[in-house]
């Protein structure tokens, strides 16, 4: 018989990142080092037929261009500063920022960064051998 722990029994908020970027691969390795209470899942945003079922209506363009964080409850998802603010709600260490990231402006300020870095990804970690890609916006 399995054995199955009180952490694994309790669901998890599941951070949606690209599998395929070095740069979201590394913080995803970060995060977990600073998950100590195990708080947070994590799932390859690509393989979509593996994503927990949600009612969050996600879409999978979306998904690659921000990190999308799905609720434990599987009904809301959270993408860019959203969903980075929701994370430093469940770290230790991101507890002490917490408060400033709901000071009025810092939300605006927090997405404009966020969709800055998130833009340039594949410029800041190098891809294996420079083939990552984010796939041609549609009009």
């Amino acid at each position: 018989m399995e054995m199955i722990t009180v952490a694994e029994s309790v669901p998890k908020g599941v951070v949606l990142f690209d599998g395929d970027c070095a740069f979201c691969q590394k913080s995803v390795a970060l995060l977990k080092k600073l998950d100590w209470f195990h708080r947070l899942g994590y799932h390859n945003c690509r393989d979509l037929a593996g994503i927990p079922e949600n009612s969050a209506n996600l879409r999978p363009e979306k998904m690659l261009e921000e990190m999308h964080l799905l609720t434990p409850d599987r009904q809301r998802a959270y993408s860019g500063f959203r969903a980075v603010r929701w994370i430093f709600g469940r770290l230790p260490l991101g507890w002490l920022a917490l408060p400033l990231m709901y000071v009025p402006g810092i939300p605006q300020l927090g997405q404009k960064i966020y969709l800055w870095i998130a833009r340039r990804r594949f410029q800041i970690v190098p891809c294996h051998n420079g083939i990552c890609t984010i796939p041609p916006k549609r009009s």
